[in-house]
């Protein structure tokens, strides 16, 4: 059942664009069926719930951290993390940056950038990265792999809103890719449940998606 609405789903969606399997609060069983069908790229969003998992499941899962993340979590999760999605701060980096210094390995990261209207949700502006790459803020940083941006669109039915604030997150991305100038610095991750397809329009290379593959959370 999950493996094969995994499989209906990348079926949908063009080869370059990254399925991330949201298994947040779901049980490891479910998340079994889906690896079961080959799928590898699983997403949570609590460091407790995402270290147990790690611990109980294959070790070949790409497991994605895709929540707000306290900088006195990171530790938890940098022996093993994929990719950590919501970067959101200065002080973020340099913890993680130093975590993955402790663990002899490079940290794929993405960058947040708040795109929608809600005030809840956590992200960068692009002046605030802007000036970061001006101090050279980030070349010092050599445990970590800036593989790209991330933003999450408003919760709402307007579709001219939601592809509006794609647009400027896919904007931003090609304003920073000249200066990150690595072969890295690749993907665009936005997209959910509800609204990919408009993502990928917009140019969405990485979507995160979870009542669609496992059904509504309670």
């Amino acid at each position: 059942m999950i493996g094969s609405r995994i499989n209906h789903i990348k079926e949908q969606i063009p080869d370059n664009v990254t399925l991330i399997a949201v298994s947040k609060t779901k049980p490891n069983e479910l998340i079994l069926e889906g690896i079961s069908s080959g799928h590898l790229d699983f997403g949570e969003n609590k460091v407790q719930e995402l270290v147990s998992k790690h611990e109980n499941l294959p070790k070949n899962i790409r497991w994605h951290m895709i929540g707000h993340l306290q900088r006195n979590k990171v530790k938890y999760i940098a022996p093993f993390v994929h990719m950590i999605h919501g970067v959101d701060s200065a002080k973020l980096l340099k913890e993680i940056d130093k975590q993955g210094q402790k663990n002899n390995r490079k940290i794929n990261c993405l960058l947040q950038f708040h795109i929608a209207s809600e005030n809840t949700k956590f992200g960068f502006s692009l002046n605030e990265v802007e000036s970061l790459q001006k101090e050279e803020f980030f070349n010092p940083l050599k445990h970590i792999n800036i593989c790209g941006v991330m933003g999450m669109a408003t919760f709402t039915d307007d579709n001219k809103m939601i592809r509006k604030e794609f647009n400027n997150l896919k904007s931003y991305f090609e304003k920073l890719k000249n200066h990150f100038n690595t072969n890295d610095f690749e993907i665009i991750s936005m997209g959910m449940s509800g609204d990919y397809p408009i993502a990928i329009e917009c140019g969405s290379n990485m979507i995160r998606v979870g009542s669609a593959i496992f059904g509504e959370r309670k």
